[in-house]
């Protein structure tokens, strides 16, 4: 029975690492993946799931806007695919993950999404709070703070490695930009004491 899934963490936990892994236990067994990643993250380029261990694979795209049900169906109609496979999944819509869910109820796909759950402000992606709600199943993919407790939140430092409290939820970086911590120094670090 299919199911939409959705692995989540902070930065840096190995999302991708796990996704990438995962589809290739599915093509080592001889089965296809289809994976996608937000248009909008292309610090591996464009359309590529990469990891910062080194390894990767093409993927397509989804912007926002984009009717997901419609693309997966398109993608089912030109040949097998045993599972779908999308990261950053925290830059979908609220009606993308509608979409999702549909694909997964009508269409008899898996699908696995890999994204953050919370922001630098400790709040909830619109992409994340929607599988949160309705994700069949849930997995927590931990990091550590450097305190050796476990990560929950991120904070965003600007160029000058200030921790920054307020801006856009969505800038897309990496270790330059975030660093990932526990709910005590996340707090002191954004001066809430």
């Amino acid at each position: 029975m299919a199911k939409l899934y959705f692995n989540y963490s902070t930065m840096n936990a190995g999302k991708s690492t796990v996704l990438l892994q995962a589809a290739h236990n599915y093509k080592e067994r001889g089965m296809v993946p289809y994976l996608i990643t937000a248009l909008l993250d292309n610090r591996a380029g464009q359309g590529r799931i990469a990891s910062r261990i080194g390894i990767g694979e093409d993927a397509d795209t989804f912007d926002l806007g984009e009717d997901l049900f419609e693309k997966i169906q398109a993608r089912l109609a030109t040949g097998p695919c045993a599972c779908i496979f999308i990261d950053e999944a925290h830059f979908l819509s609220d009606d993308q993950v509608w979409q999702l869910a549909r694909a997964v109820d009508d269409l008899g796909v898996p699908i696995m999404c890999y994204g953050l759950r919370v922001d630098f402000r400790g709040k909830l992606f619109p992409g994340s709070a929607a599988l949160l709600a309705l994700s069949d199943e849930m997995r927590e993919i931990r990091t550590i703070c450097h305190c050796g407790k476990k990560a929950t939140m991120v904070v965003r430092n600007d160029a000058q490695g200030r921790v920054l409290r307020d801006g856009a939820q969505v800038q897309v970086g990496g270790n330059e930009t975030y660093v990932s911590l526990c709910r005590r120094h996340w707090r002191e670090a954004i001066g809430d004491t």
